[in-house]
């Protein structure tokens, strides 16, 4: 069922629920200038507020929560039954084979047997606070944090593995994959992470630290950027930085969850998400920053981004920061110069989209103890297992595909068809 599927993250979504997807983007950004954009968009506001009235919600599903439906149709057209809210405690063993699982469901105890084995696909360890304080150092030396994945993501799998023999591999290169996020205050007074994926990349944004000092080229990939900025904040007492923008990159791209025109800004300046300032001495007084290396910083900046260039991070630099820019803005789609009033900010923390670091696995799938031996029917894929990439993050869906692929490998093991 519909209800059933998990909403996406509040601040990822327009209108109070409408899914955006990345082909989606383009034409929201066009939409007061182009007909074709504007038509586009208008048929998506049409639909959700058709949805609106039986569902709460669009059901124009994109992105992961597209792949889950997608995935979970197949699964009720096969017969396969899906136990939501039903949470595995244990693993059962018989003759050092793994034999099943303890769940509790509905309020009680039950006992699955597995004939072939049991795959172990938890999402990982987001979640928990003990885990990512061991793996994650800003976290241990309390420097801030916010993790995008469900709270749910505690761990299970690697505390069920680690319970039977199974080794977790922590010397990934990086322990997740990284991603900066703001923070989008609630009427209630709690906050949403928002990440901010592509809009680093966009002309007339940069991000500073706390003396005003650009650290690292913003256009680059979010997992990259995350550990320049903790290492930038390495003295400081948080790990943080804030996206500067001037009024007329605000107009025409928006800024993390605030939109571009004909959106409106007052209620995300009135909630504290954004700030304003009039030059750029007040914009840094009102977010605590240095203002004077501010003000130097984008005078330089500016100088250059006129001219299409950026020698001290050369952004907009290779084909994937080019792409997260402005088409068609000359010479360069990711530099602008900042130098429109008012100026604009959102501060960003380090947030993480998954785990890197997880149970060693085999090219199987099987979960492998300290002797490097396979344990019999346990396998252990997605954000459970350690990264196929060694920690490292090629491209966007290095954790769904590997996921994915790896599942279906150990489906395959378990049928015995390979």
């Amino acid at each position: 069922r519909f209800a059933d599927l998990r909403s996406p993250i509040s601040s990822m979504m327009l209108l109070g629920g409408m899914m955006v997807g990345r082909n989606d983007i383009p034409h929201l950004f066009a939409m007061t200038k182009s007909p074709t954009s504007a038509l586009h968009v208008a048929g998506m506001v049409a639909r959700y507020a058709r949805d609106r009235i039986g569902h709460g919600r669009g059901t124009r599903l994109t992105n992961g929560n597209g792949l889950i439906a997608a995935l979970a149709l197949t699964a009720e057209e096969r017969g396969i039954p899906l136990w939501l809210s039903a949470t595995v405690v244990r693993l059962q063993t018989e003759a050092g084979r793994i034999t099943g699982a303890g769940v509790q469901r509905d309020g009680r105890d039950v006992t699955v047997t597995a004939r072939k084995g049991v795959v172990l696909a938890c999402g990982g360890f987001p979640g928990s606070e003990a885990l990512t304080a061991k793996y994650y150092p800003h976290v241990a030396a309390g420097k801030g944090h916010r993790s995008l994945p469900p709270e749910t993501n505690s761990g299970d799998g690697a505390r069920l593995g680690e319970s039977v023999g199974a080794v977790f591999q922590a010397d990934v290169h990086q322990p997740a994959a990284w991603t900066p996020v703001s923070l989008l205050p609630q009427p209630d007074g709690s906050t949403v992470p928002f990440p901010h994926f592509i809009d680093r990349g966009k002309p007339g944004v940069i991000a500073v630290d706390r003396r005003g000092r650009r650290f690292a080229n913003e256009a680059k990939s979010y997992h990259y950027f995350v550990p320049l900025m903790i290492e930038a904040c390495r003295n400081d007492e948080r790990a943080e930085c804030w996206l500067i923008a001037d009024s007329r990159a605000v107009r025409r791209f928006g800024l993390g969850a605030a939109p571009p025109l004909p959106g409106r800004l007052s209620p995300y300046l009135r909630s504290g998400y954004l700030a304003r300032g009039e030059t750029l001495e007040a914009l840094a007084r009102q977010i605590g920053i240095d203002a004077a290396g501010l003000a130097d910083t984008v005078t330089t900046f500016n100088r250059n981004a006129e001219r299409g260039e950026d020698p001290q991070f050369r952004k907009g630099s290779d084909a994937y920061q080019r792409f997260n820019g402005a088409a068609g803005h000359k010479p360069n789609p990711c530099l602008a110069p900042l130098d429109e009033p008012p100026f604009y900010a959102v501060r960003l923390i380090p947030g993480e989209l998954g785990t890197f670091a997880g149970l060693k696995t085999d090219a199987q799938g099987r979960a492998l103890d300290k002797e490097g031996r396979p344990i019999a029917g346990l396998f252990a894929v997605g954000n459970d297992a350690a990264s196929v990439m060694g920690g490292t993050y090629p491209g966007a869906g290095i954790t769904i595909g590997p996921a994915m692929t790896f599942g279906y490998i150990a489906g395959r093991t378990l049928a015995g068809r390979d």
